[in-house]
């Protein structure tokens, strides 16, 4: 299942930028449900909020880094822990949709509008949700030693 997440949400993510790219200029914004959400076209040098802007090389090889170290974290998972790798695998797809724009454009296409915040894109969304899993899965854990007191 891990690796379907990771193919979905690659899949949905490269989709949804192709599609904006396909029907709407860069800078051009299309509002969706004003003044709350605006499909907003631009092409981010940075990390989120523009962060670091054309530090290319750095995205990558971070990218590459934490790709690796998911795909190594995974195979030493114990049995279960199912929120934990849907968490692992939207990280890993979302952060392999932003690698594959920043190679092949050196930015990351973003399209979705809140106005109360930067605009972003669905590998965005894809990591915070997936880390949001990690840090619930983490402070739900209930260690070795935890598990026995309850069981008694």
């Amino acid at each position: 299942m891990f690796f379907y997440i990771i193919a979905g949400t690659f899949l949905l993510d490269q989709t949804t930028k192709t599609v904006v790219q396909f029907l709407m200029y860069q800078g051009e914004s299309i509002p969706v449900l004003p003044p709350v959400f605006y499909l907003t076209y631009i092409m981010n040098p940075g990390a989120a909020f523009g962060f670091l802007a054309y530090q290319t090389h750095v995205f990558i090889i971070i990218s590459v880094v934490l790709i690796a170290g998911m795909l190594l974290g995974y195979r030493k998972l114990p049995p279960g822990r199912g929120l934990l790798r849907t968490g692992m695998g939207m990280i890993v797809g979302g952060a392999l949709g932003n690698l594959a724009d920043r190679l092949r454009y050196g930015l990351v296409v973003d399209f979705l509008d809140f106005r109360v915040w930067p605009v972003f894109n669905v590998a965005d969304t894809a990591i915070v949700i997936g880390t949001g899993f990690l840090i619930w899965e983490i402070l739900m854990d209930k260690g070795p030693k935890e598990k026995q007191e309850s069981e008694n």
